[in-house]
């Protein structure tokens, strides 16, 4: 029965994997064939025409992949590493001291993260607009400085992985603050910043709503918005090849992320435990 069972789950797990790697599976199959071909529906086989549908991106004037391609991976990496820093450093002065308006300063970044975004995208392009960042790609990593969400996730994190002793020892040993956080805190907490920093790069990748109010012009786009531009196309010059090739284009930074950090992630989850 024990046997029958053990079929069962590996089946189903099995089954899970496969629905999960089908679409990529079928984005790389398209990716090689032509516009012509995928119109005729599904196929199992790879096409010739990957070359040429990269030829033809690469030589398309109205999307110029490779600095849109370099637009993202700047923003999402200037974005991972900001929400990350800073959002850990926030975190760890709520949790860390004591002060007077400790409690309402957590409450009021609690509710914040409740908000949804475009409730305050007016105020936020106005924002924008009276700083002259309108148009800028500092436009989309700026502000990513403040992030609750990340906030609250490193403070949950700084509950059960930081202990007060450690802190308090330093100090004691006469190392300054900042050295603290730098040197010790973060050094501590990589596998929660390595998550985070995951879902800061994918997020900011993905992220099509804000560079399309903010961003005008044509060598600030983002990936998505090039993604979007093929796919908006008129029929006459609609290409599904181009666009299967520029969303393989786009996935490969987010695996190297992936590849690069998961380590961190799947690192003993004992990291810095140490017993009060």
């Amino acid at each position: 029965m024990k046997t029958l069972t053990r079929y069962i789950i590996y089946f189903i797990l099995i089954a899970l994997v496969v629905f999960s790697l089908f679409p990529f599976f079928v984005l790389l199959v398209n990716a090689t064939r032509l516009h012509s071909e995928i119109q005729k529906g599904f196929s199992a086989l790879p096409g010739l025409a990957f070359g040429q549908n990269l030829k033809n991106l690469m030589s398309n004037d109205n999307t110029p992949i490779v600095r849109a391609l370099f637009n993202s991976v700047f923003v999402s990496s200037m974005c991972a590493l900001l929400t990350t820093y800073f959002s850990t450093m926030t975190a760890y002065g709520i949790y860390m001291y004591n002060f007077k308006l400790k409690d309402a300063s957590l409450k009021l970044i609690m509710m914040i993260m409740m908000i949804p975004t475009q409730c305050s995208t007016l105020g936020f392009l106005k924002l924008l607009d009276a700083f002259g960042l309108m148009d800028t790609l500092a436009a989309l990593y700026i502000p990513a400085i403040a992030a609750p969400v990340v906030f609250f996730y490193m403070y949950q994190a700084m509950q059960s992985t930081l202990p007060y002793s450690i802190v308090e020892a330093a100090r004691i040993d006469g190392c300054h603050e900042v050295a603290i956080f730098n040197r010790i805190v973060l050094y501590m907490m990589k596998p929660a910043l390595a998550v985070q920093a995951i879902f800061s790069f994918v997020s900011s990748w993905n992220n099509y709503f804000v560079p399309a109010l903010v961003i005008s012009s044509k060598e600030k786009k983002t990936i998505p918005i090039m993604i979007a531009q093929l796919r908006s196309a008129d029929y006459q010059k609609f290409d599904m090849g181009q666009v299967y090739m520029t969303i393989c284009i786009a996935i490969v930074p987010l695996m190297i992320v992936y590849l690069c950090l998961s380590r961190f992630i799947i690192k003993g989850v004992s990291l810095g435990a140490v017993k009060e």
